[in-house]
């Protein structure tokens, strides 16, 4: 199986956003491409209002995403914001949500962890999803996870547990001082923790393109990042927008677990 992970930059503009999408669709599937990925906040950039847009996963955003997706007959995962569903009655708030679709896909995940944190507080307009979730593409099974998750081991072995070959992370990453590092380290300590390979797809870094970041809204500093499940980085991208293959071999976390199979050897506390 061939996947792209689209690392783009987005911004406020929703139908400029889908026209993006959809060019990078096209060219996943042109490179022979059977998934292609899109970063997280891939529907608007953070630093935007997110409640006046987000809107439910059978709305026109999703839908126009749905139709790329058969257009193209590939699968897409793509970052949007869905509104809150709290049972307290808030919907105040709005979700932040991956949409995967295509090929037969028709699922979700809800972010859990949010990222308060760098002077951010994600919280205050966005709530936290609280499951898992896993899904299958050519007999293979993916997990997802969303920016500020992957600082979480617990949610990446959760999804190995539930027979994740492979952890699929959708971010928009803070900038700063060592940040492109972490997120790095992060993803290979990920991929070890749970013999999985992991695919981080970020949004790009918009200096790459001469833009100035101001305030702390997370949007983004690229480097996404194929990692083997023995941590080894596979394929990389730098800061600027592109797009990057990865031909999953599925057979090498079978020798992982084999070699190191952390995952039968833990102890659950």
């Amino acid at each position: 199986m061939r996947i792209a992970l689209a690392q783009i930059i987005t911004g406020r503009d929703l139908a400029t956003n889908l026209a993006l999408l959809e060019d990078l669709a096209g060219q996943a599937k042109a490179g022979g491409a059977d998934l292609v990925v899109f970063p997280e906040a891939a529907m608007r950039a953070f630093g935007n209002s997110l409640l006046d847009i987000a809107e439910p996963l059978d709305g026109p955003w999703a839908t126009r995403v749905r139709a790329i997706a058969a257009e193209h007959d590939i699968a897409i995962i793509a970052g949007m914001f869905t509104p809150g569903r709290s049972d307290d009655g808030d919907r105040g708030k709005v979700r932040n949500t991956l949409l995967v679709t295509g090929r037969g896909l028709d699922t979700s995940y809800d972010k859990i962890h949010l990222f308060d944190a760098f002077g951010f507080a994600e919280s205050d307009t966005v709530e936290a999803g609280s499951d898992p979730v896993t899904f299958q593409l050519d007999d293979v099974t993916f997990g997802l996870a969303t920016c500020y998750d992957i600082r979480f081991p617990g949610l990446f072995t959760a999804n190995a547990d539930r027979g994740a070959d492979v952890n699929i992370v959708c971010a928009s990453w803070g900038s700063g001082p060592g940040k492109a590092e972490q997120w790095k380290l992060l993803a290979r300590a990920r991929a070890l923790d749970s013999t999985t390979v992991v695919l981080a797809c970020g949004q790009g870094d918009p200096a790459s393109q001469g833009t100035e970041v101001k305030g702390s809204a997370p949007t983004g500093v690229g480097h996404s990042v194929a990692v083997s499940p023995f941590g080894d980085v596979l394929e990389e991208l730098d800061g600027a927008p592109g797009l990057l293959f990865v031909d999953l071999d599925t057979a090498l976390v079978k020798e992982a677990r084999a070699k190191l199979p952390v995952l039968a050897n833990r102890h659950k506390f």
